[in-house]
């Protein structure tokens, strides 16, 4: 998306919220929404439209984890590392997850078809280990069953 466009969305979204600064992080959820991640111009020009400095903008995006200053993949697979997850085997999941993308946790394939992230807990401790892609929470997990599910996303 080029920069204009990126300002375009911005002034969309600012108008939607009537510019009210204290709806700074539903801006920013909606932007995000729009562009898939957060580059510096959406910053820049979401603290001008609101008239915030930019050092308060830049820290609620880095503040909260669903918020993502580089492009992030079509499909967001999570790895669930709590505490019941790494006892029956998270780490190993993690590991033919990495394998089989080729990337490390925090990064994207080079396609961005995904991005591998890695997270406390789900809430599913009796299914772990678990693999969230998207909205998809795949459970009892292990190193052989990870590849026949990504093949599941395209």
């Amino acid at each position: 998306m080029e920069a204009k466009e990126l300002k375009e969305k911005v002034g969309q979204v600012l108008q939607k919220y009537q510019h009210d600064k204290s709806l700074l992080v539903d801006i920013l959820q909606d932007i995000q929404a729009e562009t898939g991640y957060l580059p510096k111009e959406v910053l820049e020009a979401t603290s001008r439209g609101l008239d915030v400095p930019l050092s308060r903008v830049y820290s609620v995006a880095t503040f909260f984890k669903a918020f993502s200053l580089k492009p992030r993949g079509r499909h967001l697979i999570n790895v669930c590392m709590g505490t019941a997850c790494h006892v029956r085997g998270a780490v190993k999941v993690l590991e033919k997850v990495e394998q089989e993308l080729g990337v490390k946790t925090g990064e994207s394939t080079s396609d961005l078809k995904f991005t591998l992230e890695t997270v406390n807990c789900v809430g599913a401790c009796a299914l772990g280990p678990m693999v969230i892609i998207g909205e998809d929470y795949h459970g009892e997990m292990t190193p052989d069953t990870v590849r026949s599910v990504l093949k599941n996303y395209s």
